[in-house]
């Protein structure tokens, strides 16, 4: 069973124009340790997943089904 995938928007890239972009939506990955130092983990544009300063991103709370839909966008 695949674990439910969470977004957040991008507010801030200073120095990472290249791999985030402005008020775009990006997949956040859970990540407790990453949480523990104010940071989260995010895929960028690179496809792969780094941590970028949490205050960078705004989560967004969306709809179960909506969140799913967007899950198999980007597990592709």
């Amino acid at each position: 069973m695949e674990l439910p995938k969470h977004f957040a928007i991008c507010v801030k890239n200073d120095g990472y124009e290249g791999t985030l972009e402005l008020r775009k939506l990006y997949e956040m990955i859970d990540d407790a340790v990453a949480e523990k130092r104010n940071h989260v983990r995010i895929v960028d544009e690179s496809g792969e997943d780094y941590l970028y300063p949490r205050s960078w991103f705004v989560p967004v709370e969306l709809p179960s089904s909506v969140e799913e839909q967007l899950g198999h966008l980007v597990s592709k």
